[in-house]
């Protein structure tokens, strides 16, 4: 992850709008605010949609650097975090592409069985229940996905995740609606 702390003189309190002009006009102390003040809901997001730590690390990184060498065309007709959500669920979708497809799954060795003992049956069903929600959202399409996650990891407003998706809200409250239901389907089990 890009790692660089804010000069102290640099206010944190500065609203984005202004930390985006001074970042674009070459202030790295501004970007680096910016960097520190979003990465932490970019990063969740990213996972979310590559379920790789990883994976969602090099895509937040590469979303920084393309908005660092963006931001002088950055007219502010979304919030930064706006502009910041499509780039790096652009990036993600890219990264997905690109991805080879999966390997059927009797074709990976099983994990060698660790001491019974020495876990708790809670955290093995908490576990298992995390690893069933990932992969009922790798199932959803990615559009529904996107979205998901935009609302019930990142509490986003219909209205913003309509405009990083680029379609209207009734879009949006469709794909949440189509999301909402296949999850519920896939996690009936774990109720």
């Amino acid at each position: 992850m890009i790692e660089r702390t804010a000069s102290p003189r640099l206010g944190c309190g500065l609203p984005d709008r202004l930390l985006a002009v001074r970042a674009a006009e070459g202030d790295e102390d501004a970007f680096a605010v910016l960097v520190q003040r979003h990465s932490r809901s970019l990063l969740t997001l990213a996972r979310c949609m590559l379920g790789n730590p990883q994976d969602a690390e090099e895509a937040v990184q590469d979303a920084f650097v393309s908005a660092w060498r963006h931001l002088p065309e950055y007219r502010h007709r979304a919030e930064f975090r706006t502009w910041m959500y499509r780039i790096t669920v652009n990036r993600c979708q890219t990264m997905c592409r690109r991805r080879p497809p999966p390997l059927p799954l009797d074709t990976v060795a099983e994990p060698a069985a660790s001491d019974a003992w020495s876990q708790p049956v809670r955290t093995a069903e908490q576990d298992a229940a995390t690893a069933a929600l990932s992969r009922a959202l790798a199932e959803l399409d990615a559009g529904q996905r996107v979205c998901w996650i935009m609302r019930e990891v990142q509490g986003l407003p219909y209205k913003e995740i309509a405009h990083v998706t680029r379609t209207g809200e009734q879009t949006v409250r469709g794909r949440l609606f189509r999301a909402r239901r296949s999850l519920q389907e896939a996690m009936g089990p774990w109720r």
